[in-house]
Order: structure tokens, then sequence, then C-alpha cells
């Protein structure tokens, strides 16, 4: 890209971008605008507000993210969900599913039992966020329109045992990254500690990730709605697009074991024999293009549907989710630009020198917090605070595990609040829930364990 970094100060104009486009989704509820207006502004502000060279710079950008395989890859992915979802709900496998959890073993038998399944199935499913959630919010749909479920009660529980999950079990994609960061900075900075000792420990520093569950599993077995959630209405389905018929529940759970097994077998596979080396993003696209087929071959081999209809209903449900595609696409540009404009390095440098080292953990926490919130990543926060954190904590002469959990935390929890983030839109996708209702309405949750965590960190720094 040809921004000239050079010449960009960090200061208050970095946060810019990324306040303008979440204040601006919040206020018009209208997400492509306004993550398209914050990359606007950004490049403005990256190019001395010219408006050629900003008009250039936008221009450049994309086509640089657009030139990336796995932005590609996870803009198809993307679709090929939409493909797969709207296979599964036609062959009648989820009625099938509903029938038999309701009538043959009465599992489900009420709201708080229909949001449980959902959230012990996100719980055990770990392998990636994304997928976290879409095999939650696909199981828990039926159950909402039948108990009549807010759609955002289902957002809240696929978005709240998603990341946390995943950064919980890391035997995926994040434990590789995170093992990787740790690695280089212990070499770097001549830390005498083994990674995977430190990696370990600090997943049992990630507080953020234990309160999100804790609240979550609370909220539900309570019916505890606080905030904007007391105002969230049952949305009806629509019965032109939703199918009647009722089959075998195994149109549905083999796909979804399929899901599961590949992205295994891919991560093994593009880890050249280790799946913490594995690409996630490669992963996830062979996975879906490799179910897609599947669903091809068993669905119209079992004669649930003809070639003809496949192809209707994998179109159909590959356009529905082109929409989403684009918000992806706006939300990697924004990531982009809060890069350029090195927003994570300015929060960063407001941490004071002088600062007590009973407070690092926490003030760390505190800062990954509002990078990631407003940058909307958990990755590119844990890429930007633990090569800070960990060098600080050895200085300091403080429990490096201990800080490294509070920026994974940090990073979680934008993850799981930020409206930009892939994750919350992705979440509010899978459960069929605007994306503004869906933000709106988990934040209060979300605060609760942010709260949580950071009395944690300043506890356990004392223990410490």
């Amino acid at each position: 890209m040809n921004f000239d970094l050079a010449n960009i100060e960090i200061s208050a104009l970095s946060l810019l971008p990324s306040l303008f486009a979440i204040f601006l989704a919040l206020y018009t509820r209208n997400v492509m605008l306004s993550l398209f207006s914050g990359i606007v502004l950004g490049a403005f502000v990256l190019n001395d507000f010219s408006i050629l060279l900003s008009l250039k710079a936008v221009f450049t950008l994309f086509a640089s993210l657009l030139s990336e395989g796995w932005i590609v890859k996870t803009l198809i992915f993307a679709v090929l969900v939409g493909s797969i979802m709207e296979l599964i709900e036609k062959s009648g496998g989820i009625d099938g599913f509903v029938d038999f959890m309701q009538h043959k073993t009465g599992v489900v038998k009420s709201p708080r039992s229909a949001l449980m399944l959902s959230y012990v199935i996100g719980i055990f499913i770990f392998i990636e966020s994304t997928i976290t959630s879409l095999i939650a919010g696909a199981v828990g749909k039926p159950f909402c329109y039948k108990y009549k479920i807010p759609s955002a009660k289902l957002a809240f529980v696929c978005d709240s045992t998603a990341a946390p999950v995943s950064s919980l079990i890391i035997l995926n994609g994040w434990g590789a990254l995170l093992l990787g960061l740790i690695t280089t900075q212990i070499s770097l900075n001549s830390i005498n500690f083994d990674a995977l000792d430190i990696l370990l420990k600090s997943v049992l520093y990630n507080f953020y990730a234990m309160a999100a569950l804790l609240v979550t599993f609370v909220a539900i077995w309570f019916n505890i709605d606080i905030g904007a959630m007391k105002n969230a209405k049952h949305k009806p389905k629509n019965e032109e697009v939703i199918s009647k018929k009722s089959q075998s529940m195994f149109y549905m759970l083999l796909p979804i074991f399929l899901m599961i097994l590949f992205v295994f077998i891919f991560l093994y596979i593009t880890g050249n024999g280790d799946i913490l080396k594995g690409s996630g993003s490669s992963s996830i696209f062979y996975t879906m293009l490799t179910t897609l087929i599947f669903t091809l071959f068993y669905f119209v081999g079992k004669k649930n549907m003809t070639l003809s209809v496949w192809s209707k209903t994998a179109f159909l449900g590959g356009f529905k989710l082109v929409p989403i595609a684009f918000i992806l696409l706006f939300a990697f540009g924004i990531g982009e630009i809060t890069t350029q404009l090195k927003t994570g390095h300015f929060l960063a440098s407001l941490v004071s020198q002088n600062l007590n080292v009973i407070f690092l953990a926490a003030v760390i926490f505190i800062i990954a917090s509002l990078i990631s919130l407003s940058t909307g990543t958990s990755w590119g926060t844990f890429s930007i605070m633990i090569p800070i954190a960990m060098p600080m904590a050895a200085s300091m002469d403080a429990n490096i595990a201990l800080c490294v959990g509070a920026a994974i935390s940090g990073g979680v929890f934008g993850d799981h609040s930020s409206p930009i983030s892939d994750t919350t839109i992705i979440a509010a996708m899978a459960s069929d829930c605007d994306l503004v209702e869906h933000t709106n309405t988990q934040l209060p949750y979300a605060f609760i364990s942010w709260g949580i965590a950071l009395v944690l960190f300043i506890v356990f720094s004392f223990i410490s």
C-alpha cells in the first residue's frame, strides 16, 4: 500500500475513523455506510485531508485487500456459509432435529433449554469462532421460532461462546497465533521462560472469556434481561422461505459433523502435520467448499431434492449473504486503516512509564480492550499488545502470564462487543438478528463481564 507512515504522528486523530464508524452504525443502523465512512475519514487523515489523494488511497486499499488470499477466502466463505445453511434448512434436517429434541428426547421443552442447547454447542465446538456462531445459530433458530425467543438472545449466546471459547480451548488457530507471538517475544527479549508454559498459564488468566461464559450461563438460566434486551422482540419466521417438510435430522447433523472434522483435517494439511501451524482462513474455506460438495451428493443422492432444487437453493442462500461479505470486506478495510494510523500504538502509549506493578495487568487489559473495541479485531490486538505486555512485565518483574492473559482478555472483549468485529457480524447473521440490535442488547452483559475481569486482574496482581 502507498500510505506514507513516516510523516504521520501517532495522536488522538488515529481514533477518529473507528469511533466515527461505531457511533454512526449505532445511530443510522446502516453498517455498510458506517464502515465505509470510517474508511474514507481514515484515508483523509492519512493523506492530510487531500480529496484526490484520499480517493486514490481508498481505491488502493480495496485493491490491496482483494489481492490478499486469506481475505478473498474469507469473503467466499461467508457466501458458502449462506449456501450450506440454506441447503440444510431446505433439506428438512433442522426440522427433523427439532422434532427429535422436543418429542423423542424431551431435552428441549422451554425457552431456557432451547438457549442452553445453543450454549452447550458453542462450548463444545471450539475449532473456530465463526464456525461456533454458525452452528449454534443454525441449531438455535428453529427453537427460537418455536418458543418465540427474540433473535437478539440467540445472537448473544452465539457471540458469547465464540471468541471466549476459542481463546480458552487453544487447539486451533488462536493457539497457533498466540504461541507464535509469545515465542517471538521470548527470543527478542531474552525472557527465561518456556513459551508453551506461558501460553497455558495465560489461558488460566483469561478472565474476560471465563466471565463472559459465566454471565451468559446465568443470564440464560435465570432469564435475566438487562438494558436493551428488555425490549428485544421475537420475529416470526418467513413461511415462504422456511421448509415445511420434516426429514431425518441427519440431513443437518452430517454436514455439521463434517464441518468440524474437515477443519481439523485441513488445519493438519495446511500446517504440514502440525495443527497449531495450520492456516485458519484456508482451512475454513476448504471446509465449507468440501461440505457444500458433500451436500450435493448426499441430498441429491438420497433424493431429498433434485439437482435443480439443490442448485437454486445453494444460489439463493449464497446470494442472501453477499451483503454480509461486503460488510466483512469493509470491516477488514477499517481494520487496515486503524493499523496504518497506529491506533493501537497510540492507545498503548498512554500507559505511564511510572505505573505501579500492581495495576500493570489491569492497565494492559484496559488498553487492549480499547484497541479491540475500536478496531474490531482480537488477533490484531494480540499482535499489538503482547509485544508490549511481555517486555513491560519482564522489566517490572511482574507476572508475565498474567499480563499476557490480560492482553488476550482485552482482545476477546472487543471481538465479542465491537459492531465492526467479524465475529459480531457473523453471530448476528447466524441468528437472523439485526447487527445494531445485537450489539446494543449484548453490550450490558459484556460490560458486566469486563468489570468482573478487571477486578480479578487487580486481585491476582496483589496475590502475585
